[in-house]
């Protein structure tokens, strides 16, 4: 979404002739190809795994800190190869949109009209404000050193970033739109009187 950004701001002359059904379908292809390897490789050394206590999770899905804290096997190799393969997976793409939306940035300061500043800003506000409650949390959980005691943040944070980036999503991205979000916020009032 920040290299359609970049594109349709920085290069809009470019954009149909870049951003194609071809390239689309690779980016898809090599980011779900990507994710699944990178998972695979967590997944099998989970397996070789001894679980010999309780086989409760306190947590609320299964997640990897807990999942891996209910073993009894020695699981450093396991939490070094997890924080080895998250660093640069998550880095370079969170690096790769910041990047994009400092040259988007810098491409709409260099426009003259306020109204065309305001308008290119808003289109890409809504996706840069998804995209930092989402790797905010991201980052905390999987590339800090996770600690025995720290299970109540991880939940907290496990939950924001996949149930709190779904849920303010559309509140983010019609923020544009006052209709809708004037609609959106007198269902939300609507619900919390009727609970």
């Amino acid at each position: 979404m920040s290299y359609d950004r970049y594109l349709a701001i920085c290069k809009p002359l470019h954009y149909t002739q870049v951003m194609d059904t071809q390239l689309c379908n690779k980016v898809v292809l090599l980011s779900w190809s990507l994710s699944f390897s990178l998972v695979l490789i967590t997944i099998i050394l989970i397996c070789q795994l001894e679980f010999c206590g309780p086989n409760v999770l306190d947590h609320y899905f299964c997640d990897f800190a807990p999942l891996v804290e209910l073993s009894c096997s020695d699981t450093t190799l396991l939490r070094t190869e997890v924080l080895v393969l998250s660093i640069p997976v998550v880095l370079s793409t969170f690096v790769f949109i910041i990047v994009t939306y400092v040259c988007i940035s810098m491409a709409i300061l260099g426009i003259s009209s306020i109204n065309g500043r305001k308008k290119a800003f808003s289109t890409c506000s809504s996706h840069l404000a998804s995209v930092c409650s989402y790797y905010g949390p991201l980052i905390i959980i999987y590339m800090v050193p996770y600690k025995v005691n720290a299970l109540n943040v991880n939940k907290f944070l496990s939950i924001l970033y996949t149930v709190g980036t779904p849920l303010f999503n559309p509140f983010i991205y019609s923020l544009r739109n006052q209709e809708v979000y004037l609609k959106q916020l007198t269902q939300v009032a609507d619900l919390l009187i009727s609970i």
